[in-house]
Formats: C-alpha cells, structure tokens, sequence
C-alpha cells in the first residue's frame, strides 16, 4: 500500500445558487460552470490561541476558518453560467446584458471533482465550497499570433461561513470513486442538481 495520494486532476466544476432556512442548506439552479483548468483553495484562519505554563505552550485552541479566496481557472463561461455567478439581468431584446447598479452577485455553492492516484489506482473525489461568492470577473483578450492563442478565465470568489449550525465551508466526499462519472453523479446529488 502506498504511503499516500497525489492529486493527479481537477475536473467538471459546477455552480448553485445557495440558500438556508432555519439551518438547513439548499442548492437550486446548478449548472456546469465551465471545463476546469485548475481550483486554489486558500482559507483565512483566526490566531492560534496559546496558554502557557512552566514556560511553554502548555495548552492550544486551534485556529478556526474565518473566511478564504477562491481561484477557479477555467477555459471560458458561457453566458448562462456568467450571468448565475455575477447576478446579471436576462439580455435585453437587443441581445446585450448590462453590468449595472443592478447587478448583484449571489451566494453560490461551488463544486468539483478532484482526481487522484495512489499505487497505480485512480480515484475520483468530489468536493463542494458550500457558500462562496463571485468577485467582479477581470477580462483579458490577447490577439492571435502565428498560432492559436488559448487563452482560460480566471474567477475569484470569497468563502464564507455558511448559515447552518456549525458554520460548514467545505464537504469532501469520503467515497473514493473509480469513474469520474460516479463521483459527478455525487457531486450532482449534493448541488441538487438533477
């Protein structure tokens, strides 16, 4: 048996706008956010909280998460999807959707499917940021060369404690799946996307 696991792959990110009622999560209009080019998960953590005696840190109360960034590279957002994450109108008859006053970026759930690799075996593992929130998206556009230019978006969201009891930010599915289709399917059930 091997000594560990090493992430191999990231995959299949999707979105649901977030909600909590009486401390119960719900998710409603997921979607595949895009193809994943690769997830960064920095969490903000409170100070440890160290008592002494005899001259050392004789007792310890952890950090405990406070909040965190969300880095999300993907190829591109359809238009569905961007006007989900950043709270933008329909388009009007015209065709154009209007980043304005009224814009309003909502509580989102974010999930993904980690893979892995440990002896020669392949897992997939979904993972879920349970509240989070889109920041407004930069934009860059660079002309095409000698060659195709592939050119990814990168999103940022802030990660919040969420609403229920015990404040959850993040779920990871102890199930180690042998298919990437298995653990969509999963990661699917816990958006509630159907």
């Amino acid at each position: 048996m091997a000594a560990g696991k090493v992430c191999t792959g990231f995959s299949l990110p999707y979105v649901a706008l977030y909600s909590c009622t009486e401390g119960t999560i719900a998710y409603t209009s997921g979607q595949k956010l895009a193809r994943g080019v690769d997830v960064s998960i920095e969490p903000d953590t409170s100070d440890d909280n160290n008592f002494y005696a005899d001259n050392v840190a004789a007792e310890t109360d952890g950090a405990t998460f406070t909040g965190g960034t969300l880095s999300l590279t993907v190829d591109g957002l359809h238009s569905a999807a961007e006007r989900l994450i950043m709270g933008l109108p329909e388009a009007d008859t015209a065709g154009w959707v209007t980043y304005d006053d009224d814009q309003s970026a909502p509580y989102v759930g974010v999930g993904f499917i980690a893979r892995y690799q440990e002896a020669g075996e392949v897992s997939y593992v979904p993972m879920v940021i349970v509240k989070a929130c889109f920041n407004q998206m930069q934009s860059s556009f660079a002309t095409s060369e000698d060659s195709k230019n592939y050119q990814t978006q990168t999103l940022t969201a802030q990660i919040l404690r969420a609403d229920d009891a015990k404040h959850s930010w993040k779920k990871v599915q102890t199930t180690e799946y042998a298919t990437e289709a298995l653990a969509e399917a999963a990661l699917k059930t816990e958006l509630d996307i159907t």
